[in-house]
């Protein structure tokens, strides 16, 4: 079993998981006291390196974000710290205003791919990237200790930026090449009902497709629901009902995504990295190594290394590919869930850079993702999640240790096992990928059963 390290890097914070703090809304530490204390504490850290900071807020469609938000806004200016309101706005769409703002900190309200009943916090750094551990443990240390309201003269102010979407999509756009253009392709965007409804059927349309836009009715509580990245399906069924070249789906806060073909073939974030590579390679750039997960395909890796491409695999979660990548200055990277990372482009995952940088390599080749991706044959892969019951100690459970084992010796070098629980949800993952996609489910549920 390969270990996931993550698990004992992150005993030592109580609130903050692999992406931020997230759960229940109306449940701790999801609620409009903890969020104002979370921001206050926040505002006291910031102001040790900074006597006025400026913070950017941006949101999903979540019906609880406005509650968020005003509990947000309150416990910055409380501390003495301004705040620019963005409204509904992708969370890479956040990172990028945060750097072109020069603003002190980006925070994200959004559960992302979650339902919406879940909400939660996230944070950027000046720079539009995530903040590592020893900052989320400097903000813990401040929770525990009084709040220090200021003085009335030196209260925060809060004001909205009224373009923010429109200057993320310029930015978008600005990713795609300049001497192509998206005329002739008819593409299905698909939402999640989120944080992108507005933005990523414009972006699209303005670089000149057919744009046919599903999940971009947001009602507070629709977001991920039946539609998105997490969802698929419906993406697939409208792709072949309007008859589409291609299909876009992105989730609550578009930072991850999904692609269909005309065939309606689905393509996850596995193959779109290598297609990412592939293309910088055909176009005679130098592409030293890249970043994937603990749950990348092997398929891609060995896809990779047949191309002289070093691949490394991360702990699972984007901030962490992210910091390999920083670590031995690449510049792709990513999960299968469809977080990506081009930092030649952006500083962050982002599902709509990911979606364009994909479009330009098939308009530029005149080859469809299919005929791109023929040298990559994904290895089947079997997922499955446990709930978790509260104080359910999983690690020492012989049963699952002894399951692990046998499936890991009959499997040998065919295949491999991972288990790990999630950051965001009390779940067990248990994953199985073999040669034999019956011999993956079947060994994945006997793991499975030992924990159930």
């Amino acid at each position: 079993m390969q270990p996931d390290r993550n698990l004992k890097d992150r005993m030592t914070q109580k609130y903050f998981g692999t992406d931020g703090i997230r759960g229940t809304v109306g449940q701790a530490p999801i609620t409009p006291d903890f969020v104002l204390r979370l921001a206050h504490a926040v505002g006291r850290v910031l102001k040790q390196g900074e006597s006025r900071p400026t913070v950017l807020i941006g949101k999903d469609t979540r019906i609880s974000g406005y509650m968020l938000e005003s509990a947000l806004e309150s416990g910055f200016n409380s501390a003495g710290v301004d705040v620019v309101l963005l409204g509904p706005l992708p969370t890479p769409g956040v990172a990028y205003l945060t750097r072109a703002q020069r603003a002190s900190l980006g925070v994200v309200i959004s559960a992302s791919h979650n339902a919406y009943a879940d909400n939660g916090i996230k944070f950027f750094s000046a720079q539009g990237t995530k903040l590592g551990d020893s900052w989320e443990l400097m903000v813990e240390a401040a929770l525990e200790q009084a709040p220090a309201w200021a003085e009335s003269a030196s209260l925060g102010k809060a004001r909205r930026l009224d373009d923010a979407a429109g200057r993320y999509i310029e930015f978008c756009k600005s990713t795609f090449a300049n001497d192509l253009t998206l005329k002739g392709l008819k593409i299905v965007v698909d939402g999640a009902h989120g944080a992108a409804y507005q933005i990523a059927p414009k972006v699209f349309h303005e670089l000149g497709a057919e744009v046919i836009a599903i999940g971009c009715s947001p009602d507070g509580m629709n977001i991920n629901s039946g539609v998105g990245a997490t969802h698929p399906e419906a993406l697939i069924e409208a792709v072949k009902l309007h008859k589409a070249h291609y299909g876009v789906a992105l989730d609550g806060d578009a930072d991850r995504l999904q692609l269909v073909d005309a065939d309606g073939r689905l393509f996850n974030g596995d193959e779109v990295l290598f297609l990412m590579v592939n293309e910088r390679l055909a176009r005679g750039e130098p592409v030293p190594g890249t970043v994937g997960t603990l749950m990348t395909n092997m398929a891609v890796e060995v896809a990779l290394k047949a191309k002289g491409v070093e691949f490394v695999r991360a702990r699972v979660g984007d901030r962490y590919v992210l910091e390999e990548l920083e670590k031995r200055g690449w510049l792709l990277g990513g999960e299968g869930s469809g977080h990506l990372l081009a930092l030649d482009k952006h500083t962050t995952g982002d599902g709509l850079i990911s979606a364009l940088q994909v479009l330009q390599a098939c308009v530029r080749s005149g080859k469809t993702l299919s005929q791109l991706l023929a040298d990559v044959v994904l290895f089947p892969q079997t997922l499955v999640n446990i709930r978790l019951k509260p104080g359910q100690d999983w690690k020492n459970n012989p049963q699952l240790a002894h399951e692990t084992q046998a499936a890991e010796a009959e499997l040998g070098k065919t295949g491999r096992v991972l288990i790990r629980a999630s950051g965001t949800e009390p779940l067990l993952r248990v994953m199985v990928e073999a040669v034999d996609a019956r011999h993956a489910e079947t060994l994945a549920e006997r793991i499975a059963d030992t924990v159930r």
